[in-house]
């Protein structure tokens, strides 16, 4: 996943103040390959919106269910995994609704000079008794 170096991002102090962890923990994370951050032009780890949404992941499991590193990247990747599949079916449904759409269009009506006109009958002449003239 290759991030762009245009993108803001925070440095690793601010990250590891906010987050109330060791900057060498981030450099943990990152060795594992549970983290990617970009670099700037002076090797300066910059951490992206969506790299901080993989922090607080990490975080949650790490700290509120006891998940250790090894499990931590299974699970990291196993949401991955089902991220992609999830496009994928949209993907499918989106293209299935778009093929029935267009099979279940009915077909265009007849061109008008080809109906054949349809013959009204006449009106029932009834007094106001309700009776027929004769």
């Amino acid at each position: 996943m290759a991030k762009s170096k245009s993108r803001a991002g925070y440095m690793i102090s601010a990250v590891a103040e906010q987050y109330q962890i060791h900057p060498q923990t981030l450099r943990l994370y990152e060795r594992e390959g549970l983290l990617m951050p970009s670099r700037t032009e002076g090797n300066t780890r910059m951490y992206t919106d969506e790299d901080i949404e993989r922090l607080e992941v990490i975080l949650k499991l790490t700290r509120d269910l006891g998940v250790n590193l090894a499990g931590v990247e299974v699970i990291l990747n196993m949401r991955e995994k089902m991220s992609a599949m999830q496009k994928q079916i949209e993907e499918f449904v989106a293209t299935l609704n778009t093929e029935l759409a267009r099979n279940l269009t009915p077909p265009e009506p007849p061109a008008r000079h080809s109906l054949i006109p349809v013959a009204h009958a006449a009106p029932n002449n009834t007094e106001s008794g309700g009776r027929r003239k004769r």
